[in-house]
């Protein structure tokens, strides 16, 4: 037996003991999972979506008799068993339909990015070997008809909304909606042919390649299901039962994190999901939808975060006084683990005039928000966690189905950690420094890629590439990525994401990368917070758009670098900076899909610059 072998053969021996006597499910496959739970919640909402001003929802029943209907209209049209089919859309009713008939059918899901330029989706497309793919919109199918044009592989298409037929003889033209309704099917029917196991590949989820092309990570059905299953169990010992779950979905589903703990988990759990508008409708829509859960990444923190102390400073009176109470109340409960007798007056009254107004404003019913996808600066969990909002920092990677720990509200909650593993995941720390993973819910190596596979896969382990160190509550401690550990002319390591999360706290800073790998410093380069060079342009009497290259300006946001810098060692602080020439973004490809930044496309763009900051 490999060393994999003995660590799952452990893993399966404690599952099977805590089993006993416990009322437990150990679903075959996603689609099963699916099946089982439309026929327990039947008529209950199970999607739901704005239109025409009002929220309304698809029924687990219908949603179950479309699924069904539409997985065999794919195989009417040629969509074959192990077939790999591209899914590209945004966050919708139909992504959840489209993606579980794909994997009723028998096929393999791959979800696209909608940011997607044509060279993506051809590099996806020709990698996976695509035969078909879905696609919401026909602005969005051009982009996806052009790539497949070019590679030759893709060859029919399904539209949620109609399309625009091209003039190619090759390419065959479907609708989403006509497929479903000449295809009746019966749930139990299509549920009873989904013999697909565990260990079988559920979909293609393609990393947002931080450093390179993106690699197809092969999620098998059961790493999905474990995180799955890992999740409820924290949901289940450790909130408190409030009815049917609902999720607010607006991160893209294409991303590991939204596909698995967006769309999955809230089957799993046999609750809703919503819909949101798009992330400028997204505070609205949390007010009237008023979700139980939402998964979501630091960004959406930091942003919130400069509202409500915007809104908070502008409300002036009583709220700023009672924000500071907070601030530190928090700051001893995080001490001590808890209030002393002294200290509950003051909490009483922070609760009734600031927290009971800020949890309105996210819904009323919201048990906690659980932060992925990146590092989140524990400042900015302390500031949520003031204000009486429960901010869970998880960890994973698309490699881990992508959920492999999380903060745990009934521990001691730590916000400086990302919490214990999930049950059943193992977690070592190679002599590096090195988190090394194994369970169920580790991929089974990467689509047509041997050898990142080798690399990434030793031994049964999968080798995240991240640093870090279990504390002695067993918490996962991650100090960086291992590639982006910046090593100065000293030899001494740097993490630049905390140094980076630490600037993007401050009001001037919206975006930040530092640089100085084999110098004598950190240097950087900034993108300055754009409501805050209106309002510094107001004040001086000039031009928005003129201020950007003011010498002023860079002295402004230098200041707000050197608040930070108070904060640092020497070896974190960042000596000098210069203004980025434009938001970093997906459409200018330095950010990912998922919001990291682009660490070697930055590089090239700014280090000449960054450079000469060294010589003067």
């Amino acid at each position: 037996m490999s060393r994999r072998d003995d660590i799952l053969e452990a893993e399966r021996l404690r599952a099977a003991q805590r089993a006993e006597g416990r009322d437990t499910e150990r679903w075959n496959n996603l689609v099963q999972m699916f099946f089982t739970q439309a026929v327990r919640q039947g008529d209950a909402p199970f999607l739901l979506r704005k239109a025409e001003g009002a929220w309304r929802s698809l029924s687990y029943a219908e949603a179950a008799r479309q699924v069904a209907s539409l997985a065999r209209g794919l195989r009417a049209i040629g969509v074959q068993r192990g077939d790999r089919v591209a899914l590209v859309s945004e966050n919708r009713p139909e992504f959840a339909l489209a993606d579980l008939a794909i994997m009723a059918a028998g096929a393999i899901t791959v979800p696209t990015y909608t940011t997607n330029t044509v060279r993506d989706h051809a590099h996806i497309l020709a990698n996976s070997g695509a035969s078909a793919a879905i696609v919401s919109t026909a602005k969005l199918a051009r982009g996806v008809v052009e790539a497949a044009l070019q590679t030759g592989t893709c060859r029919t298409f399904v539209g949620m909304e109609p399309l625009r037929r091209v003039q190619a003889e090759a390419l065959a033209f479907h609708d989403m909606a006509d497929l479903i309704a000449r295809h009746p099917a019966a749930p139990a029917e299509v549920a009873a042919e989904a013999s697909m196991g565990r260990a079988d590949l559920a979909c293609l989820i393609y990393t947002s390649g931080t450093g390179g092309a993106p690699r197809g990570v092969r999620q098998h059905h059961g790493a999905i299901l474990h995180n799955i299953a890992g999740c409820i169990e924290i949901i289940r010992a450790d909130f408190p039962d409030t009815g049917r779950e609902r999720f607010l979905s607006f991160l893209p589903l294409s991303h590991a994190y939204e596909h698995t703990a967006g769309q999955f988990l809230p089957i799993g759990l046999g609750g809703e999901i919503a819909y949101a508008e798009g992330l400028e409708k997204l505070a609205a829509n949390i007010e009237e939808v008023s979700p139980t859960i939402m998964v979501v990444v630091p960004r959406l923190f930091e942003v919130l975060r400069a509202r409500i102390l915007k809104a908070i400073e502008k409300q002036g009176g009583l709220a700023p006084r009672m924000l500071a109470l907070a601030g530190r109340l928090e700051a001893k409960r995080q001490t001590r683990g808890r209030l002393g007798l002294l200290d509950r007056p003051a909490d009483l009254l922070v609760e009734r005039t600031l927290r009971r107004k800020i949890r309105a404003r996210f819904g009323g019913r919201l048990k906690a928000m659980v932060s992925g996808g990146a590092p989140l600066n524990p400042e900015a969990g302390r500031f949520f966690s003031a204000l009486g909002l429960t901010i869970l920092q998880g960890y994973g990677q698309t490699e881990a189905g992508p959920v492999i720990s999380c903060n745990r509200p009934a521990a001691k909650l730590k916000m400086h950690t990302v919490g214990p593993p999930l049950r059943d995941v193992h977690v070592e720390i190679a002599e590096d420094g090195e988190i090394l993973v194994a369970g169920e819910l580790v991929m089974h190596g990467y689509w047509n890629n041997p050898e990142e596979t080798e690399r990434v896969l030793v031994d049964g382990l999968l080798h995240t590439g991240d640093i870090g160190f279990l504390d002695d509550d067993g918490h996962i401690v991650i100090t960086d990525r291992k590639k982006d550990i910046i090593v100065n002319d000293k030899g001494e390591n740097i993490a630049p994401q905390k140094v980076e999360g630490m600037l993007t706290l401050q009001p001037e800073i919206a975006q930040a990368m530092v640089y100085g790998d084999r110098r004598p410093h950190l240097v950087g380069v900034v993108v300055p917070d754009p409501e805050f060079v209106a309002e510094w342009a107001r004040t001086q009497g000039i031009d928005p758009e003129s201020a950007r290259t003011s010498p002023e300006l860079l002295r402004a946001v230098q200041a707000a670098v050197d608040r930070v810098n108070a904060q640092l060692t020497v070896t974190e602080k960042v000596r000098r900076v210069i203004l980025a020439d434009a938001p970093f973004s997906v459409e200018n490809a330095q950010l990912t899909p998922s919001m990291k930044i682009r660490r070697h496309v930055l590089k090239e763009l700014y280090g000449p610059r960054l450079d000469a900051l060294y010589k003067a």
